[in-house]
């Protein structure tokens, strides 16, 4: 070999060297580029970048579903003078195509972008299947600044069939199992015969169901013991920011004698749409943490005589959330306990000291204040020091700190040396700041060991859908018939979102007029007839949950008793009490208590799965006292205001309005029009359903 062909040999050599460094240094940023969703949050099915031309276009480009694209890190200068999202079938982007609507579904020309994260959805139900590409295209002159195509055979995310429970005792068992995106599972026609000893929905990784899972919160976002279910259809949400591919099962298991009761093994790869929920990371400053629901969790550190708390949940601006030790050593209850109720108003925050006595507002009876009730009302003292509070991305966090042993009788010990079974709940104030009857809550035992060597952690980000809408509201009733001069009014259950606070945009206080067998109707009544309520509301004072005498009074919150002097000035009571020669209210229509009830073992929480106040009442045990109802007959003349409420005279958010008229024949008419404008109105919808 001659010198010349050995440089050459070295020379060649070298290059290959350089090439082979050059690939190995550009191959990580390739594969990023490549496999960018499997970096961050899953954002459904990679597309590639954009192609950058002209005026600075760039972002990455991913398939959420088969209508609907994700654009990451989007950036255009807004300098083309007729720019559009464009699309269409043909082989490049060109003058055949058609607009793609923006992130705000218009269709205007195209302004500056930077670094901007969006989603367009392709316009009349056209899928990204019968497109080629999606570009950002200038109509005027015919430029193409940026584009990405649509790869042939391509297949966009959609929600995966997952086959079936396996049957393996307790009944369980289910049909077809939807992934419908990356965090929710639907589950149809699920039962299970709710005979577990603490059985739950588990997750985790691994061929088969093991203790080696985790919770999975139920379809009400509930970590307890889950409930029995004949054939339902449920949604569960994968916690916190875990996501369908960071499982391999679902499984009925009971952690108490480690079985698996049914389960369901999940694939790979699924090509699901990303989650529209929303994960908020948490960060508590606390040491250890127990996730008590979905929406609620508590932090707490002990040191020296005294623990502090940190209760963080996920809840509407006017709610609070309540914490403390059950009223009971062997099992959490409510009555009895010793609770904190937190919340935050538009100015600060307040943790204020409760005792809970009677499941009721707090009411006096024979001298003394009994139901939910502060501490100094009672004649404790308020055991409770704020010590932060913060509300950020709709979470409230608030801090507070109370000896272990307090000096006040009225408060529960808490103890270090054994566990201690505890209580919490999170709902609405009432327009007095009170706490009203409470939205969630636990109906299984929550024991918690506050002294323990190494902290406890199970708590997990909270999680929010993007569109959240209350459940529609039973049927309104309205008795406008001129013929009935008799109402029968008892008592029975509020029921829930669809209930007594859909209807009136109320809280409520769990109870609720029943009047000829509809909860809280609006009655018509015509001035200068006379009417008769027949009342079975409760009449024995010492009851502070089942003491309901009837007013008819300007106010539409009721609980006339409650209020202060000055707030009683301001209401004009027409019904149901009479004054004492010290100007003390007296009620005059209290009757035997007739309560509709829940059957024994039934769950209120569920009221909402009613689709109808018909089949709801349908599921209530009616039982009366004996005796004769009392009687309030009224009759309304031209002094009465066009609008009235009947009410409790002890407790608030129980009845509703009494419209007084001068004319039936009016309302008729009116009524037959508001029905007929109602079924025009109604009659697309009614269409869809069908």
């Amino acid at each position: 070999m001659t010198l010349s062909s050995s440089v050459l040999c070295l020379r060649l050599q070298h290059h290959l060297l350089l090439a082979t460094l050059t690939i190995f240094l550009l191959l990580p940023a390739a594969l990023v580029a490549q496999n960018e969703e499997e970096d961050g949050p899953y954002r459904g099915k990679y597309l590639g970048k954009l192609n950058s031309y002209h005026h600075q276009v760039s972002g990455d480009v991913y398939a959420v579903n088969e209508y609907t694209f994700l654009i990451v890190g989007f950036n255009y200068d807004g300098n083309g003078a007729d720019t559009f999202f464009w699309s269409g079938a043909s082989n490049r982007p060109g003058p055949q195509g058609f607009i793609v609507p923006d992130e705000f579904g218009k269709t205007n020309i195209l302004d500056r972008y930077h670094n901007k994260d969006f989603t367009l959805t392709l316009p009349d139900r056209k899928k990204i299947t019968e497109i080629k590409w999606l570009a950002v295209y200038d109509l005027s002159s015919q430029n193409n600044f940026g584009d990405v195509y649509i790869p042939e055979e391509f297949e966009p995310p959609m929600s995966q069939l997952a086959g079936t429970f396996s049957k393996r005792s307790h009944n369980v068992s289910s049909s077809t199992i939807e992934i419908l995106d990356s965090k929710t599972i639907r589950i149809k026609e699920f039962t299970y015969d709710g005979l577990g000893k603490r059985t739950f929905f588990w997750t985790g990784v691994g061929p088969q169901p093991s203790s080696r899972g985790s919770k999975l919160p139920d379809e009400r976002g509930y970590l307890d013991p889950i409930r029995a279910y004949n054939k339902e259809t449920i949604e569960l949400e994968l916690p916190g920011d875990k996501t369908i591919f960071d499982i391999d099962w679902i499984s009925v298991y009971d952690v108490a004698d480690n079985e698996n009761y049914g389960h369901v093994l999940f694939n790979d790869k699924l090509n699901v749409p990303p989650s529209l929920v929303k994960v908020t990371p948490f960060e508590f400053s606390l040491p250890n943490c127990r996730q008590l629901h979905k929406d609620m969790q508590v932090s707490w550190e002990v040191f020296g005589p005294q623990i502090t708390f940190q209760l963080s949940g996920q809840v509407d601006q006017k709610d609070y959330m309540s914490f403390g030790i059950s009223g009971s050593d062997v099992s959490s209850q409510m009555i009895g306990s010793d609770v904190v109720v937190a919340y935050i108003d538009d100015i600060r925050g307040y943790t204020v000291d409760y005792n809970i006595t009677s499941l009721a507002p707090c009411v006096q009876v024979l001298g003394q204040n009994k139901g939910v009730c502060r501490d100094d009302v009672v004649g404790g003292l308020d055991s409770f020091q704020l010590n932060t509070y913060s509300r950020k991305d709709g979470i409230n966090t608030i801090s507070f700190r109370r000896t272990l042993k307090s000096s006040d009788d009225g408060d529960k010990e808490i103890f270090l040396d054994r566990s201690n079974y505890v209580v919490w709940a999170f709902g609405p104030l009432d327009s007095n700041n009170e706490p009203a009857f409470h939205t969630y809550y636990p109906k299984s035992d929550i024991v918690i060991d506050f002294n323990t060597t190494e902290p406890v952690n199970d708590c997990f980000a909270f999680t929010r859908r993007m569109e959240t809408t209350n459940p529609p509201t039973w049927e309104r009733t309205r008795i406008t018939d001129a013929t009935v001069r008799t109402f029968n009014a008892y008592l029975g259950p509020s029921g829930g979102l669809r209930g007594y606070q859909g209807l009136t945009n109320h809280v409520s206080s769990g109870l609720a007029w029943y009047i000829n067998g509809y909860m809280i109707p609006e009655l018509y009544l015509k001035r200068g007839l006379t009417y008769t309520f027949k009342v079975r509301g409760g009449n024995n004072p010492h009851s502070p949950e089942h003491y309901h005498p009837l007013v008819i009074t300007d106010d539409p919150q009721g609980g006339y008793d409650r209020l202060s002097d000055a707030k009683q000035s301001e209401i004009r009571v027409l019904a149901g009490v009479e004054f004492t020669r010290r100007g003390r209210p007296k009620p005059t229509a209290a009757g035997p208590l007739c309560l509709s009830r829940y059957p024994p073992n039934s769950d209120r929480r569920l009221d909402d799965n009613f689709p109808t106040f018909k089949k709801f009442n349908r599921s209530l045990i009616t039982e009366c006292v004996d005796g004769e109802p009392a009687l309030l007959e009224i009759t309304p003349n031209i002094t009465w205001p066009d609008t009235v409420y009947y009410n409790s005279f002890t407790h608030g958010n129980m009845g509703w309005k009494i419209h007084i008229v001068d004319s039936y024949t009016n309302l008729k008419s009116g009524a037959m029009g508001l029905s007929w404008s109602l079924c025009i109105v109604l009659l697309p919808w009614l269409v869809l359903q069908n």
